[in-house]
């Protein structure tokens, strides 16, 4: 093997299957869960940006995964993190996966690059920076894209949970 080689497709290949067991030991977990709580749900899972992605969705009223949400998402918040320590539980590798409960991140994100598009707008247009409102890492991290996309920078400030994105002029 030489210096500088660049990822194999046998390696790219690794990683893949890794998420992909990230994501069923995630589902196994998930399904425990919502065999304990009484709840119906199926679990859906996908590979995105690098991480697996795993979803609860129902057919039914989804007023009763709605419970799995909480409040602005802190149920799904801790629910992830539980989730993230079962996948590390088992692989004994930190997990990024995301997981995401009757849509709420889908739409959370639509959201959220809605609002950082409109923030990049108003700094184009009066030149001056624009700080917003606290948010999760999950959150800021989709206000970072949506502000890049529309070609200008941003950085988060603060210390958490008072950590908040400052969109600057080009």
């Amino acid at each position: 093997m030489t210096e500088g080689t660049t990822t194999s497709p046998a390696a790219e290949g690794d990683t893949l299957s890794r998420l992909e067991q990230e994501g069923e030991i995630a589902a196994d977990y998930l399904e425990g869960l919502l065999d304990i709580a009484d709840l119906d749900g199926d679990i859906d899972m996908d590979v995105e940006a690098d991480r697996a992605a795993v979803s609860i969705i129902s057919d039914a009223s989804s007023r009763d995964l709605q419970k799995l949400v909480g409040r602005d998402g802190e149920v799904l918040e801790a629910l992830q993190e539980l989730t993230r320590l079962a996948v590390h539980r088992e692989t004994g590798d930190r997990s990024r996966l995301m997981l995401d409960i009757a849509g709420f991140r889908a739409k959370k994100r639509e959201e959220l690059a809605a609002l950082g598009a409109k923030a990049a707008d108003e700094v184009k247009s009066s030149g001056e920076p624009v700080k917003l409102d606290p948010m999760t890492p999950f959150e800021r991290k989709v206000v970072h894209d949506a502000i890049a996309a529309a070609g200008l920078r941003s950085e988060s400030e603060g210390e958490e949970p008072q950590r908040f994105v400052v969109v600057l002029p080009a």
